[in-house]
């Protein structure tokens, strides 16, 4: 049975890349995840904001908000890394708040719903790997390594908010989308076929249709 093997939350911490802006990307597993809509992705106190009460975000130019309130990862993917790194990858290692078993979190398409302890989450986007996940590896050429591996866990909204715990079933409600994360991940990235699958599909409007048909238009 597909389950919340771990939920975990990031107090600031300062990296060297922006020391002046603490990450949360260091991630430790606690008792209870209270989710929520935080609503746009926006900076406050020079912060953004999170899905996930007393999880820092460091960056909310790029991170937190509506459509990036909670990230899963799955613990099998951690295993896969662990042993081509040739170090240990504890739970919340990659920064997310859930780290799952038994479930293939880069299957889920977009508009997915999970239904996990009291909540509903909605699968809305795949993460692009960045500079300060670059660092706090410590692996050189990790960003782009990363992201041609093509597998980088599945960002959601809150639907319906609740409290997520360890050893909470996951149960998915299929959207039917037939888009599936990596297929976003390598839409953005460039790959103008996807890219029209992706746009076609009618699954983003707005701003996040753009970042699609920017790439038709290059």
């Amino acid at each position: 049975m597909p389950r919340v093997l771990s939920a975990n939350i990031g107090r600031p911490r300062p990296l060297r890349l922006a020391p002046e802006r603490p990450t949360g990307i260091d991630k430790q597993p606690v008792d209870v995840l209270e989710v929520h809509d935080p609503g746009p992705r926006r900076v406050e106190h020079g912060a953004g904001v999170s899905g996930v009460g007393g999880d820092h975000v460091g960056d909310g130019r790029h991170h937190g908000g509506h459509d990036r309130a909670v990230y899963a990862y799955a613990r099998e993917e951690l295993d896969i890394w662990a042993a081509a790194l040739g170090r240990e990858l504890p739970n919340g290692s990659f920064g997310e708040n859930l780290t799952t078993s038994g479930i293939d979190v880069d299957a889920a398409e977009v508009g997915d719903r999970w239904h996990v302890g009291s909540a509903v989450l909605e699968v809305r986007w795949t993460r692009q790997p960045c500079a300060t996940f670059g660092e706090w590896m410590g692996e050189r050429g990790w960003v782009k390594r990363f992201a041609r591996h093509g597998r980088t866990g599945a960002l959601f909204s809150v639907l319906v908010p609740g409290e997520i715990r360890a050893g909470d079933e996951i149960d998915v409600e299929p959207s039917g989308s037939g888009i599936d994360l990596p297929t976003v991940l390598r839409a953005k990235l460039g790959d103008a076929v996807l890219a029209r699958r992706v746009v076609d599909s009618g699954v983003y409007t707005g701003a996040r249709l753009r970042q699609f048909t920017d790439v038709l238009e290059r």
